[in-house]
């Protein structure tokens, strides 16, 4: 079998980055975790850090390390969204106490200390949250990015619009600063926008099909999952609400379920209008070289069929 790939998750616990973990967690074979780093972004730091904890301890990986890394964006003040996920971030389960340490470094450092230990090409960053943990590191050594092996991103929007502005994607909107770092340091990226993950659509009938699974971990995630819809119901006026994150994870595992292209995509800093937009060059005409895989497409049941299968693999 081949060696698993080994990931570094960058992330914001928000339920559907605790659905990303999971995937991964599931999915031993094909992906090796070896730490995770927190990020302010849907809840502050202090929460994000905490929900990771307790996210790798459902899934009976206490040995992963969570690194809490930056409190803030690198210029913006900090722009949350308790209005999504709820005071906690992971509101709609009932989750203990982690009892495992965190990490001694700060996030940041972790990053750099990993990828220039490791094998050039050897570590793959993933981001579910503002890329600012990722972008500092990137600044304090520049040396790491050819080392990467790719970054893969849940960020952006272009032709669904944005999710937290009219132009902008929550992600992206809350650092875009960070966002520009990483998408014109010539690292391998792909990301995973709105304009795909909003086909990622969690149907009542699939959480159905997660209860009955039965574990505690199942069980959890139906109600975490359960709570964020309720935004999603009152936002597109449906039953049904795409989980975003875990088509970070889906893409490294399954990326056959996925469809895109390489395209040209610069980060707008300055617009008060469009500020946090990533804008695609999608039919290339500026000319510009590409710099990122976008993803527009997804196998929707295939998507919740491993989706499925990995959370039932958990205890």
């Amino acid at each position: 079998m081949a060696t698993p790939r080994k990931i570094i998750i960058d992330t914001d616990p928000g339920q559907d980055d605790a659905f990303a973990m999971l995937l991964a967690l599931g999915s031993p074979d094909e992906l090796e975790v070896i730490g995770v780093t927190a990020v302010a972004g849907n809840v502050p730091l202090a929460r994000t850090t905490l929900n990771a904890q307790m996210v790798l301890e459902l899934a009976g990986r206490a040995d992963i390390p969570v690194y809490p890394g930056c409190e803030r964006p690198m210029v913006r003040s900090l722009f949350t969204a308790e209005y999504v996920h709820g005071d906690s971030g992971l509101d709609g389960c009932d989750l203990p106490a982690p009892s495992a340490p965190l990490g001694e470094k700060h996030g940041v450092d972790f990053i750099i200390d990993s990828l220039m230990a490791a094998p050039p090409g050897t570590v793959t960053v993933c981001t579910l949250g503002p890329m600012t943990n990722l972008a500092m590191a990137m600044v304090k050594q520049p040396a790491i990015v050819p080392r990467i092996a790719e970054v893969v991103l849940m960020g952006g929007g272009f032709f669904e619009g944005g999710n937290t502005t009219p132009a902008a994607e929550f992600n992206i909107f809350v650092d875009p600063h960070a966002a520009h770092v990483v998408f014109t340091s010539g690292v391998k990226l792909a990301m995973v926008p709105i304009d795909c993950t909003y086909k990622a659509i969690l149907t009542p009938g699939w959480l159905a099909e997660l209860r009955t699974v039965g574990s505690n971990t199942a069980i959890q995630s139906a109600g975490m999952a359960e709570f964020y819809q309720r935004f999603g119901n009152e936002k597109f006026g449906t039953d049904s609400y795409p989980l975003h994150d875990p088509c970070v994870i889906g893409y490294l595992l399954r990326p056959d379920l996925f469809g895109g292209r390489m395209c040209h995509v610069a980060i707008d800093l300055v617009s008060p209008l469009t500020a946090g937009m990533t804008v695609v060059d999608w039919w290339n005409v500026t000319k510009k070289p590409p710099n990122c895989m976008v993803l527009r497409d997804l196998d929707n049941d295939g998507f919740y069929a491993l989706l499925l299968e990995r959370l039932a693999r958990l205890p």
